[in-house]
């Protein structure tokens, strides 16, 4: 298996919808970013009480030699557009989930998907590292508090430490794993979003220092 792919449940049948509440007043905005392949699409969809809104276009000869496929050829489809997710997080607030895609030439989406961000999610996948680089760095370049979420790959489990200093990470950025597949293991991931961003607000020192 070359990617982590969410996987609808048994029978096809898909997920009960929750409406919007009416009582619903308060909207958050956060922002999925990474490199090709990473997960992104995936993460966004195991975790979203709606049917997510996928902008996936299936490959086409046209994209070889644009689409670098290493380590991820049995990927079929890529994100042209964004990926979104809404998960209510009590009555008045809604958390709304935007994946952007993690290719050079859709660079120019990210400037009005990051505007009213609260923060981010950058999805490492550790077969292909470097493609992390030029999100990380957009995103301290947007002064965005973000966090790093290892997307674990079968047969691709270097320790956390290690990924750390590859990609020259702050100590004070978080960096956890995850399964983009699994829904609590998503949970988790903004989960550890959201107490950075409330450190963050209580202690704006802790930002300093990052790189």
């Amino acid at each position: 298996m070359d990617s982590n792919t969410f996987d609808p449940p048994a029978g096809g049948v898909p997920p009960v919808e929750a409406p919007l509440r009416r009582t619903a007043r308060d909207a958050l905005k956060i922002v999925i970013v990474g490199g090709f392949g990473a997960g992104k699409t995936t993460l966004v969809g195991s975790v979203s009480e709606i049917r997510p809104l996928s902008t996936e276009e299936v490959m086409t000869e046209a994209g070889e030699g644009v689409d670098d496929l290493t380590g991820v050829h049995a990927k079929r489809a890529t994100t042209v557009a964004f990926d979104f997710g809404r998960i209510s997080l009590d009555e008045s607030r809604v958390l709304y989930l935007f994946g952007m895609p993690g290719q050079e030439r859709f660079r120019f989406l990210w400037e009005r998907l990051f505007t009213g961000s609260l923060g981010a999610v950058a999805l490492v996948d550790t077969r292909r590292l470097a493609d992390s680089f030029h999100c990380i760095d957009r995103l301290e370049a947007q002064a965005m508090p973000f966090v790093v979420a290892v997307n674990r790959f079968p047969g691709a489990r270097p320790p956390l430490d290690r990924v750390r200093d590859a990609l020259c990470l702050d100590e004070r950025v978080p960096l956890v794993e995850c399964d983009a597949r699994a829904r609590e293991s998503s949970k988790g991931v903004l989960i550890a979003l959201v107490r950075y961003l409330t450190r963050l607000r209580e202690d704006p020192d802790v930002r300093e220092g990052t790189r």
